[in-house]
């Protein structure tokens, strides 16, 4: 089971203990349980409010404190009441009630025409003092104090509003005033009351962020509204967004304004079935269960306001039964919304990252159990938190860590593996284990993983979640997933994407969540795909850069480069003082520090164009910070896959063969660097080394030869000088050193060759010396007198008369191999005489 249910409130568990001590249970039946005790309403500061019969039929409204895990009785009808409705203000001073009185046939049977349905109250109850009817009408009517600002105690005005079933909501205003060690309502006549909707058929408030949503139908749209309530008593309206569903029911559907435990469950199964869901990171979703012409399919909706599109998707149901009420439940997670339907699926679908359908998980079978809700009857009152309406218990809800790890590790289609990484990987706080955990799956799944790359998904979506809350709107300009697009499919769940018109808001100065759903609509209109760093402009550059002449990398530019890079290694120094497992870090490596260097330049630039108002000095803290995690991810790999498979510092030593262990880690080696290459990614100085190192190891002269050619494996000055020190020259160590020789790039052969003192080695040596130097005279006529014979005493007229040549462009200040002194005229001469005695079969002395 993925979702993990924790009960927080429980009727039976939290609350009937304490009515039996008190006597107060007459009304229970001999399990503990009775349809009389239910929950009518939660308030934003943890209180749950309850009701119950007592003896003699009495109603009573208790509350229950989540903090103190305290009751407390409010107040006590002495009728028998079927309440509706119940709110508490936050000093716990006013209590507002409404209920109904009477139903229809009781009305007639007793001649009480005149007398009205509903009635709302709201009483003093510190101490238990006046009542005061607000309303008294035939429509049903729901109540909700407004709590502006958490944690204030003392305040002598109090907000009420009320809600009626004739499609309209007011805002009463409450003054109190403390006389006599009673809190009294000090308005004498009609309380100011305020028109807050109109002609509306949904609402839902949001208890939390004092914000209320209304749809109001207009033709064949309707238009979500939402008003904001300020701790200034104010409010306005600030959001509209039109969204195309048709509301057919006549009936006002109501979300977290309590629950009506008397209202008709197969009316309320018929209604609309919509909830809206706010993100911390500024999403905005309006959940939506649609009707269906196929009675085994599920039809609901996702507008993603925050995106600009919606998403209607049609599950293909297993098995079905008649009497199974096909409604889906709704919850919300933050970072995911979740559709449920008990004993058929359960959708995660991706909040922040909507675009992509492999970002969200649909899970059926065990997966998708959750064994505390097996009914559709189910609120979000706050994020991450469900109450049941019907058995009047309230969960934390979350994704179990250990549950996903399960499940990435038992999944068969890359659509789920994708969406169990990057939820891992983007949900969770990241630790250690957890990390090692998906590191181990990923060494044992990358030949599995068809159409993504896990390696490159977990570098990418790590530094997303580690780099993203350091800075606001950072989110929009990294990159949190290595794919472009997506061609995969989920069996059973058809898919269809409609572009939707964006939310207008109406707000001034106003922070959090509006700043928030502000900025990504920004985002949206600016094209947002294009705002997140990529590295086509990186790959380019780096190649260009890499293939330009020794003499032009000496320039202002390529110095600031190199810095950069420099900035990166001493920043990631000061993060890992410990002795470091793999041999990495210990060298340079002119290639990765030169595409380190370009990534540090290019990434700042970017976020330079798009944070002005950050500060240069942050932005080369969050560049800095981004490439050395880069880097510390690889390592962190590379740690755990050494850890793995228990590998040490022999695969330095060249004269014996690799385990099997150490061919499994050079093949993750090789998929990291795939990774790398297909990232335009730089990796820490000296992998190239251990990976050339492994591979001498592992593989075959001619397999070994075709990874170099193809560019697999990377000739590094380090592991080339190394194996041609420490390998004695038998003929299958000359055959291989020679052919890696060969394949050496000048400026490292010039530097690794005199580690190899063999003849094969310095004929070549000089032949290239030669050649150099002839390129270097051209077409020059030489005007200098012949220099003096060299001292080798020998007569070869041709010989001679190179070397005579050799030495007189020599004299002119031509020299190729400056490090080299020992590579001259003189070591051409004797290279040549002692290739030809060898040749000759006489011996040279």
């Amino acid at each position: 089971m993925l979702l993990h249910l924790v009960a927080e409130f429980d009727l039976q568990r939290d609350v009937v203990p304490w009515l039996a001590a008190r006597g107060w249970a007459a009304a229970l039946d001999t399990s503990g349980k009775s349809s009389a005790l239910y929950v009518v309403n939660v308030e934003r500061n943890s209180k749950i409010i309850y009701t119950w019969k007592g003896n003699e039929r009495n109603t009573h409204i208790g509350l229950y404190d989540l903090q103190t895990k305290q009751n407390e009785h409010l107040y006590m009808f002495e009728r028998d009441l079927r309440i509706i409705s119940c709110s508490v203000n936050n000093e716990r001073t006013l209590l507002a009630v409404s209920f109904r009185q009477y139903t229809e046939e009781e009305r007639v049977s007793r001649l009480l025409q005149s007398v009205s349905k509903y009635l709302t109250l709201l009483i003093e109850i510190h101490p238990i003092n006046n009542v005061r009817v607000l309303k008294a009408v035939d429509s049903c009517v729901q109540v909700q104090f407004l709590y502006p600002v958490e944690g204030r105690n003392n305040s002598t005005e109090s907000r009420l509003l009320l809600v009626s079933e004739d499609k309209y909501i007011e805002q009463f205003d409450i003054h109190v005033a403390e006389e006599e060690h009673k809190v009294v309502i000090q308005n004498s006549g009609q309380l100011p009351r305020a028109r807050v909707a109109d002609d509306l058929i949904w609402a839902q408030w949001d208890m939390v962020e004092q914000r209320l949503f209304y749809i109001v139908p207009k033709e064949s749209r309707s238009t979500l509204k939402c008003v904001q309530f300020y701790p200034d008593e104010s409010f306005n309206s600030i959001l509209e967004s039109h969204l195309d569903i048709s509301v057919n029911d006549t009936r006002l559907k109501l979300v977290n304004f309590g629950y009506d435990h008397c209202q008709d469950q197969d009316v309320a199964s018929k209604s609309l079935n919509l909830q809206v869901f706010t993100s911390k990171a500024g999403g905005l979703c309006v959940c939506c269960s649609l009707a269906s012409d196929t009675p085994d399919e599920i039809r609901y909706s996702i507008y993603f306001l925050h995106k600009g599109y919606n998403k209607t998707f049609t599950v293909s149901l297993e098995r079905t039964e008649s009497h199974q009420l096909k409604e889906v439940a709704f919850m919300n997670l933050d970072y995911y919304v979740a559709a449920y339907l008990p004993g058929q699926f359960l959708h995660l679908l991706n909040i922040e990252h909507p675009d992509l359908l492999c970002y969200s998980l649909f899970l059926t079978g065990e997966d998708a159990r959750i064994d505390m809700l097996q009914n559709c009857s189910v609120q979000s009152p706050l994020t991450s938190t469900v109450l049941d309406c019907r058995i009047g218990s309230m969960y934390a809800v979350s994704i179990s860590d250990s549950a996903l790890l399960q499940f990435l590790q038992n999944s068969k289609q890359d659509s789920e593996r994708l969406a169990a990484l990057h939820c891992a990987l983007l949900h969770f706080q990241h630790t250690e284990d957890l990390e090692m955990q998906i590191i181990w799956w990923i060494s044992e799944n990358l030949s599995t993983c068809h159409s993504f790359d896990p390696i490159q998904e977990f570098i990418i979506a790590s530094l997303y979640c580690r780099m993203c809350p350091e800075t606001h709107n950072l989110d929009k300009l990294l990159p949190y997933t290595s794919l472009l697009d997506w061609i995969g499919i989920i069996p059973g769940v058809t898919c269809a994407t409609d572009i939707i018109s964006l939310p207008v808001l109406e707000f001034q100065n106003s922070k959090g969540f509006w700043e928030k759903l502000n900025s990504n609509l920004e985002s949206v209109k600016y094209a947002e795909p294009h705002l997140h760093y990529h590295s086509n402009v990186l790959r380019r550059e780096w190649r260009n850069l890499s293939e330009e002449r020794e003499e032009r990398r000496t320039t202002a530019y390529m110095r600031n480069i190199f810095e950069n890079a420099k900035k990166v290694l001493s920043h990631l120094d000061t993060w890992d003082s410990e002795e470091r497992l793999v041999p990495l870090f210990q060298e340079e490596d002119y290639q990765q520090q030169l595409l380190m260097g370009l990534m540090v330049a290019q990434l700042k630039d970017h976020l330079m164009r798009h944070l002005q108002y950050v500060g240069k000095k942050k932005i080369d803290q969050i560049v800095l910070d981004y490439v050395a995690n880069l880097l510390n991810l690889v390592h962190r790999i590379m740690k755990e896959v050494w850890r793995r498979y228990q590998l040490h510092s022999c695969i330095f030593c060249f004269d014996e063969r690799g385990s099997t262990a150490e061919f499994a880690v050079f093949h993750i080696m090789s998929r990291i660097l795939e990774a790398a290459n297909g990232m335009c990614m730089p990796l820490p100085p000296g992998f190239h080394t251990l990976h050339f190192g492994l591979g001498v190891r592992c593989l075959p002269l001619h397999t070994l030869l075709h990874y170099i050619d193809t560019g697999v494996l990377h000739l590094t000055e380090t592991c080339v000088g190394k194996l041609l020190k420490d390998l004695d020259d038998t003929e299958k160590n000359e055959k291989l050193k020679f052919s890696i020789v060969m394949r050496l790039p000048e400026a490292l052969s010039q530097k690794v060759r005199q580690f190899w003192n063999h003849p094969i080695n310095a004929n070549f040596i000089a032949r290239k010396y030669v050649k150099l130097l002839l390129e270097k005279l051209g077409n020059r006529q030489s005007s200098s007198p012949m220099p003096e014979r060299l001292s080798v005493p020998v007569e070869f007229l041709p010989l001679n008369y190179l070397t005579n040549m050799l030495a007189e462009i020599e004299n002119q200040g031509v020299h190729p191999y400056e490090k080299q002194d020992h590579v001259n005229v003189r070591f051409v001469e004797e290279t040549a005489l002692k290739h030809t005695m060898t040749f000759l079969g006489l011996k040279y002395s």
